[in-house]
């Protein structure tokens, strides 16, 4: 369903690390150009309001809505999908965490809280319960599994202090 008014443009970014660039339309947002242009679907098209945090993306070191950002915004920028910390070895401890813990039932919400939690860990890799909780605040889980996200996290946290990550 691309529209075509036209006036499309060169972005270019870097993804995961590795340069990249997509000819879009002004209006797309990111999550639609990392779905289209770069076929990475981890980053979940849920809400599209900028409600529910499952298109939650890291962009220069901040986590962002992806369904509510530009992607003419992420020009020149750094940007973290899940996919990214996905093969990332050091955020291993956080994934295996969300697994033994159980905080992912159906996992649609799941690559966005992964997504807040990371950046929560980059800036603060001691936090308490009460910062994962304000960290993941922006994101909705239907399944409820609330409680289990701050007890993956903190493990998490634990785990990499301890390998020295």
């Amino acid at each position: 369903m691309e529209t075509n008014t036209g006036k499309k443009r060169n972005v270019e970014f870097v993804l995961n690390g590795r340069k990249c660039e997509a000819l879009i339309e002004p209006h797309w947002t990111l999550q639609r150009t990392l779905q289209f242009k770069t076929g990475l679907t981890g980053t979940k098209h849920m809400c599209d309001k900028g409600v529910c945090g499952s298109c939650t993306v890291i962009v220069d070191d901040r986590a962002v809505l992806a369904c509510t950002t530009l992607a003419v915004e992420c020009e020149g920028k750094s940007i973290q999908t899940i996919e990214g910390i996905a093969a990332d070895p050091k955020w291993k401890p956080l994934i295996d965490a969300y697994c033994r813990w159980d905080a992912m039932q159906c996992g649609y919400c799941t690559p966005g809280f992964l997504m807040s939690a990371k950046s929560l860990l980059d800036k603060n890799p001691n936090p308490t319960e009460q910062e994962c909780k304000e960290a993941l605040a922006g994101n909705i889980c239907i399944c409820g599994t609330y409680p289990r996200h701050s007890t993956a996290i903190l493990e998490a946290a634990l785990e990499i202090a301890r390998e020295g990550r």
